[in-house]
Protein backbone atom coordinates (compact mmCIF):
# COMPACT_ATOMS: atom_id res chain seq x y z
CA UNK A 1 0.00 0.00 0.00
CA UNK A 2 2.84 2.37 0.87
CA UNK A 3 4.60 1.55 -2.40
CA UNK A 4 1.44 2.43 -4.36
CA UNK A 5 1.16 5.74 -2.54
CA UNK A 6 4.78 6.54 -3.34
CA UNK A 7 4.24 5.70 -6.98
CA UNK A 8 1.17 7.93 -7.17
CA UNK A 9 3.07 10.78 -5.51
CA UNK A 10 5.95 10.33 -7.94
CA UNK A 11 3.61 10.29 -10.92
CA UNK A 12 1.85 13.40 -9.62
CA UNK A 13 5.18 15.16 -9.22
CA UNK A 14 6.21 14.18 -12.74
CA UNK A 15 2.94 15.47 -14.19
CA UNK A 16 3.23 18.66 -12.17
CA UNK A 17 6.82 19.10 -13.36
CA UNK A 18 5.79 18.63 -17.00
CA UNK A 19 2.97 21.16 -16.70
CA UNK A 20 5.18 23.67 -14.90
CA UNK A 21 7.99 23.33 -17.46
CA UNK A 22 5.85 23.52 -20.60
CA UNK A 23 4.55 26.79 -22.03
CA UNK A 24 2.90 27.92 -25.27
CA UNK A 25 3.74 31.00 -27.31
CA UNK A 26 0.83 32.20 -29.44
CA UNK A 27 1.01 33.44 -33.02
CA UNK A 28 0.71 37.07 -31.96
CA UNK A 29 3.34 36.77 -29.22
CA UNK A 30 7.07 36.54 -28.71
CA UNK A 31 8.80 35.51 -25.50
CA UNK A 32 12.03 35.43 -23.54
CA UNK A 33 13.20 32.97 -20.91
CA UNK A 34 14.81 34.28 -17.71
CA UNK A 35 17.08 32.21 -15.49
CA UNK A 36 17.20 33.84 -12.09
CA UNK A 37 16.46 37.20 -13.72
CA UNK A 38 19.00 36.83 -16.55
CA UNK A 39 17.86 36.46 -20.17
CA UNK A 40 18.98 33.06 -21.43
CA UNK A 41 16.71 32.62 -24.48
CA UNK A 42 14.86 35.23 -26.52
CA UNK A 43 12.65 35.67 -29.56
CA UNK A 44 10.83 32.43 -28.90
CA UNK A 45 8.77 31.43 -31.90
CA UNK A 46 5.08 30.47 -31.68
CA UNK A 47 4.48 26.91 -30.49
CA UNK A 48 5.10 24.60 -27.51
CA UNK A 49 8.32 25.12 -25.53
CA UNK A 50 9.84 23.86 -22.27
CA UNK A 51 11.79 25.46 -19.43
CA UNK A 52 13.36 24.40 -16.20
CA UNK A 53 10.78 24.53 -13.45
CA UNK A 54 11.29 26.90 -10.54
CA UNK A 55 14.57 28.37 -11.83
CA UNK A 56 13.39 29.67 -15.20
CA UNK A 57 10.64 32.19 -15.92
CA UNK A 58 8.90 33.08 -19.18
CA UNK A 59 7.90 36.60 -20.19
CA UNK A 60 5.59 37.04 -23.18
CA UNK A 61 5.15 40.18 -25.29
CA UNK A 62 2.77 41.28 -28.01
CA UNK A 63 4.48 41.11 -31.42
CA UNK A 64 1.65 42.84 -33.28
CA UNK A 65 1.73 46.45 -34.48
CA UNK A 66 0.89 48.68 -31.54
CA UNK A 67 -0.58 52.16 -31.44
CA UNK A 68 0.54 55.19 -29.45
CA UNK A 69 -1.23 58.55 -29.27
CA UNK A 70 -0.71 61.74 -27.35
CA UNK A 71 -2.50 65.05 -26.98
CA UNK A 72 -1.83 67.73 -29.63
CA UNK A 73 1.43 69.59 -29.20
CA UNK A 74 2.53 73.04 -30.36
CA UNK A 75 5.66 73.44 -32.48
CA UNK A 76 7.53 76.44 -33.84
CA UNK A 77 8.04 76.83 -37.58
CA UNK A 78 11.06 78.38 -39.26
CA UNK A 79 9.22 81.71 -39.00
CA UNK A 80 8.84 81.28 -35.24
CA UNK A 81 5.09 80.81 -35.60
CA UNK A 82 3.06 78.30 -33.63
CA UNK A 83 1.35 75.32 -35.25
CA UNK A 84 -0.55 72.66 -33.34
CA UNK A 85 -0.12 69.07 -34.56
CA UNK A 86 -2.05 65.98 -33.50
CA UNK A 87 -0.44 62.66 -34.45
CA UNK A 88 -0.33 58.95 -33.67
CA UNK A 89 2.47 56.37 -33.98
CA UNK A 90 2.46 52.77 -35.21
CA UNK A 91 5.27 50.75 -33.63
CA UNK A 92 6.36 47.16 -33.08
CA UNK A 93 8.78 45.25 -30.85
CA UNK A 94 11.84 44.47 -32.94
CA UNK A 95 14.40 43.17 -30.40
CA UNK A 96 12.60 41.63 -27.43
CA UNK A 97 15.73 41.40 -25.26
CA UNK A 98 16.56 45.09 -25.70
CA UNK A 99 12.91 45.97 -25.19
CA UNK A 100 12.80 44.00 -21.91
CA UNK A 101 15.88 45.69 -20.56
CA UNK A 102 14.95 49.23 -21.72
CA UNK A 103 11.33 49.23 -20.57
CA UNK A 104 11.57 48.21 -16.92
CA UNK A 105 11.00 44.53 -17.52
CA UNK A 106 8.85 44.79 -20.65
CA UNK A 107 6.32 47.39 -19.49
CA UNK A 108 4.59 48.80 -22.61
CA UNK A 109 3.60 52.00 -20.84
CA UNK A 110 7.20 52.61 -19.82
CA UNK A 111 8.31 51.98 -23.42
CA UNK A 112 5.74 54.48 -24.70
CA UNK A 113 6.93 57.09 -22.22
CA UNK A 114 10.47 56.73 -23.56
CA UNK A 115 9.45 56.49 -27.23
CA UNK A 116 7.16 59.54 -27.21
CA UNK A 117 9.95 62.12 -26.58
CA UNK A 118 11.95 60.61 -29.46
CA UNK A 119 9.03 61.10 -31.85
CA UNK A 120 8.33 64.61 -30.61
CA UNK A 121 11.98 65.62 -30.92
CA UNK A 122 12.18 64.39 -34.54
CA UNK A 123 8.88 66.09 -35.38
CA UNK A 124 10.04 69.31 -33.73
CA UNK A 125 13.31 69.30 -35.70
CA UNK A 126 11.37 68.82 -38.94
CA UNK A 127 8.82 71.54 -38.22
CA UNK A 128 11.59 73.98 -37.22
CA UNK A 129 13.01 73.75 -40.76
CA UNK A 130 9.71 74.47 -42.54
CA UNK A 131 7.68 77.60 -42.94
CA UNK A 132 4.07 77.65 -41.84
CA UNK A 133 2.90 77.49 -45.44
CA UNK A 134 5.15 74.49 -46.14
CA UNK A 135 3.86 72.65 -43.07
CA UNK A 136 0.28 73.11 -44.20
CA UNK A 137 0.83 72.44 -47.91
CA UNK A 138 3.54 69.74 -47.78
CA UNK A 139 1.01 67.04 -46.92
CA UNK A 140 0.90 64.53 -44.12
CA UNK A 141 2.62 61.75 -46.08
CA UNK A 142 5.55 63.93 -47.20
CA UNK A 143 6.03 65.32 -43.71
CA UNK A 144 5.92 62.02 -41.84
CA UNK A 145 7.88 60.07 -44.44
CA UNK A 146 11.02 62.04 -43.61
CA UNK A 147 10.66 61.44 -39.88
CA UNK A 148 10.95 57.64 -39.73
CA UNK A 149 14.70 57.46 -40.35
CA UNK A 150 15.54 59.88 -37.53
CA UNK A 151 12.98 58.38 -35.16
CA UNK A 152 14.16 54.79 -35.61
CA UNK A 153 17.74 55.75 -34.74
CA UNK A 154 16.56 56.52 -31.22
CA UNK A 155 13.85 53.83 -31.17
CA UNK A 156 16.41 51.09 -31.81
CA UNK A 157 17.84 51.69 -28.32
CA UNK A 158 14.43 50.64 -26.95
CA UNK A 159 14.27 47.48 -29.07
CA UNK A 160 11.32 48.77 -31.09
CA UNK A 161 10.75 49.96 -34.66
CA UNK A 162 8.43 52.81 -35.59
CA UNK A 163 6.56 51.80 -38.74
CA UNK A 164 4.57 54.95 -39.34
CA UNK A 165 3.86 58.39 -37.93
CA UNK A 166 0.56 59.83 -39.09
CA UNK A 167 -0.51 63.44 -38.75
CA UNK A 168 -4.19 63.43 -37.85
CA UNK A 169 -4.72 67.15 -37.76
CA UNK A 170 -2.76 70.36 -38.25
CA UNK A 171 -4.34 73.28 -36.45
CA UNK A 172 -3.34 76.86 -37.01
CA UNK A 173 -3.51 79.24 -34.06
CA UNK A 174 -6.66 81.33 -34.14
CA UNK A 175 -5.17 84.41 -32.54
CA UNK A 176 -3.71 87.30 -34.53
CA UNK A 177 -3.48 87.42 -38.33
CA UNK A 178 -1.54 84.18 -38.79
CA UNK A 179 -4.49 82.11 -39.98
CA UNK A 180 -5.66 84.86 -42.31
CA UNK A 181 -2.19 85.37 -43.78
CA UNK A 182 -1.79 81.64 -44.45
CA UNK A 183 -5.16 81.44 -46.17
CA UNK A 184 -4.35 84.53 -48.24
CA UNK A 185 -1.03 83.04 -49.29
CA UNK A 186 -2.65 79.75 -50.22
CA UNK A 187 -5.37 81.62 -52.14
CA UNK A 188 -2.71 83.59 -54.03
CA UNK A 189 -0.87 80.39 -54.92
CA UNK A 190 -4.06 78.76 -56.20
CA UNK A 191 -4.90 81.91 -58.17
CA UNK A 192 -1.46 81.86 -59.75
CA UNK A 193 -1.87 78.21 -60.74
CA UNK A 194 -5.35 78.91 -62.17
CA UNK A 195 -4.00 81.87 -64.18
CA UNK A 196 -1.19 79.76 -65.58
CA UNK A 197 -3.63 77.03 -66.60
CA UNK A 198 -5.92 79.58 -68.27
CA UNK A 199 -2.96 81.06 -70.16
CA UNK A 200 -1.85 77.62 -71.30
CA UNK A 201 -5.42 76.84 -72.38
CA UNK A 202 -5.71 80.11 -74.33
CA UNK A 203 -2.36 79.47 -76.00
CA UNK A 204 -3.44 75.98 -76.98
CA UNK A 205 -6.77 77.29 -78.33
CA UNK A 206 -4.99 79.94 -80.42
CA UNK A 207 -2.64 77.33 -81.84
CA UNK A 208 -5.59 75.10 -82.78
CA UNK A 209 -7.43 78.03 -84.40
CA UNK A 210 -4.33 79.06 -86.36
CA UNK A 211 -3.82 75.52 -87.60
CA UNK A 212 -7.50 75.24 -88.55
CA UNK A 213 -7.34 78.56 -90.45
CA UNK A 214 -4.21 77.45 -92.26
CA UNK A 215 -5.79 74.13 -93.20
CA UNK A 216 -8.96 75.88 -94.45
CA UNK A 217 -6.91 78.25 -96.61
CA UNK A 218 -4.98 75.33 -98.08
CA UNK A 219 -8.23 73.46 -98.80
CA UNK A 220 -9.83 76.53 -100.43
CA UNK A 221 -6.72 77.16 -102.51
CA UNK A 222 -6.63 73.55 -103.68
CA UNK A 223 -10.36 73.67 -104.48
CA UNK A 224 -9.96 76.94 -106.45
CA UNK A 225 -7.04 75.51 -108.39
CA UNK A 226 -9.04 72.40 -109.28
CA UNK A 227 -12.01 74.60 -110.23
CA UNK A 228 -9.85 76.73 -112.51
CA UNK A 229 -8.45 73.60 -114.07
CA UNK A 230 -11.94 72.23 -114.68
CA UNK A 231 -13.12 75.57 -116.10
CA UNK A 232 -10.16 75.67 -118.45
CA UNK A 233 -10.81 72.12 -119.58
CA UNK A 234 -14.52 72.94 -120.07
CA UNK A 235 -13.73 76.09 -122.05
CA UNK A 236 -11.25 74.22 -124.18
CA UNK A 237 -13.76 71.44 -124.86
CA UNK A 238 -16.48 74.02 -125.66
CA UNK A 239 -14.14 75.80 -128.06
CA UNK A 240 -13.30 72.51 -129.73
CA UNK A 241 -17.00 71.67 -130.14
CA UNK A 242 -17.70 75.15 -131.55
CA UNK A 243 -14.83 74.85 -133.98
CA UNK A 244 -16.04 71.44 -135.12
CA UNK A 245 -19.57 72.78 -135.62
CA UNK A 246 -18.29 75.77 -137.58
CA UNK A 247 -16.22 73.53 -139.85
CA UNK A 248 -19.24 71.36 -140.65
CA UNK A 249 -21.61 74.26 -141.63
CA UNK A 250 -20.34 77.80 -141.29
CA UNK A 251 -23.63 79.40 -142.42
CA UNK A 252 -25.73 77.46 -139.93
CA UNK A 253 -23.23 78.12 -137.20
CA UNK A 254 -23.44 81.86 -137.90
CA UNK A 255 -27.24 81.68 -137.83
CA UNK A 256 -27.21 79.75 -134.50
CA UNK A 257 -24.84 82.25 -132.89
CA UNK A 258 -27.03 85.11 -134.03
CA UNK A 259 -30.08 83.46 -132.46
CA UNK A 260 -28.21 83.06 -129.23
CA UNK A 261 -27.26 86.74 -129.33
CA UNK A 262 -30.89 87.76 -129.99
CA UNK A 263 -32.05 85.68 -127.04
CA UNK A 264 -29.43 87.10 -124.68
CA UNK A 265 -30.19 90.67 -125.75
CA UNK A 266 -33.98 90.59 -125.80
CA UNK A 267 -34.84 87.97 -123.17
CA UNK A 268 -36.19 90.51 -120.64
CA UNK A 269 -38.67 91.99 -123.15
CA UNK A 270 -37.75 95.56 -122.23
CA UNK A 271 -34.68 96.12 -124.34
CA UNK A 272 -34.85 99.01 -126.82
CA UNK A 273 -32.28 99.00 -129.60
CA UNK A 274 -31.81 101.62 -132.30
CA UNK A 275 -29.94 100.06 -135.24
CA UNK A 276 -29.49 100.58 -138.96
CA UNK A 277 -31.73 98.18 -140.89
CA UNK A 278 -28.71 97.12 -142.84
CA UNK A 279 -26.79 96.33 -139.67
CA UNK A 280 -24.99 92.99 -139.58
CA UNK A 281 -26.71 92.25 -136.29
CA UNK A 282 -30.10 92.26 -138.09
CA UNK A 283 -29.03 90.26 -141.09
CA UNK A 284 -31.36 87.36 -140.19
CA UNK A 285 -34.44 89.58 -139.77
CA UNK A 286 -36.66 90.10 -142.78
CA UNK A 287 -36.14 88.63 -146.27
CA UNK A 288 -32.81 87.14 -147.14
CA UNK A 289 -31.24 88.03 -150.48
CA UNK A 290 -29.86 85.25 -152.50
Amino acid sequence: MRNLTNVLIFVALVILGIFSSAYIVKENETAIVLNLGKVVRSDMKPGLHFKWPLVEEVRKFDRRILNMEDKPQRYLTAEKKDVEIDFFVKWQIKNVTTFYRASSGGDEDAAKQRLLPIVKSALNNEINQLTLSQVVSSGRSNLTGRLLKDINVGASTLGVEVLDVRIKRINLPQEGDILKSVFNRMRAERTQVASRLRAEGAQGANAIRAEADRDSQVILANAEREAQTLRGEGDAEAAAISAAAYNQDAEFYGFYRSMEAYRATMSDGKTVMVLDPDSEFLKYFGNQRK
